[in-house]
């Protein structure tokens, strides 16, 4: 006597959208509903950390999420309370101002040499 033991056939699933194909916007994952059947639930995509304008490295302190949802944030989830903050990052931003500080060093430097140059002629 052989005896077969009876194994239920898995379910078989159907996207819910007409995209058939297994795209990055068409992610989903398996979920059981109360009634036991098996469904398909689509998986929202990642949002992606802001980058530095300067250097492309990825921003701290600021929340990743997709375009529509940073549009419904509030200011202090998507800035860090710093010049330049949400734009570039802590760096890049002390160079700028180190940049700024020593450009204007040359300047006082210049119109001062000038400045002796021109007492050196009167006398």
């Amino acid at each position: 006597p052989v005896l077969f033991l009876c194994s239920k056939m898995a379910q078989r699933l159907q996207y819910r959208r007409r995209l058939s194909y297994n795209t990055a916007s068409n992610q989903v994952k398996i979920s059981k509903t109360p009634g036991g059947k098996l469904v398909y639930l689509y998986r929202k995509k990642r949002g992606t950390i802001s980058k530095c304008g300067d250097c492309k490295d990825k921003l701290r302190g600021i929340t990743p999420a997709r375009p529509k949802e940073l549009s419904r944030m509030t200011r202090r989830l998507k800035t860090v309370t710093r010049a330049y903050g949400g734009s570039r990052c802590h760096k890049c931003v002390r160079t700028r101002i180190v940049r700024a500080f020593l450009i204007e060093e040359q300047k006082i430097v210049v119109r001062v040499l000038k400045a002796q140059q021109a007492s050196q002629k009167s006398k």
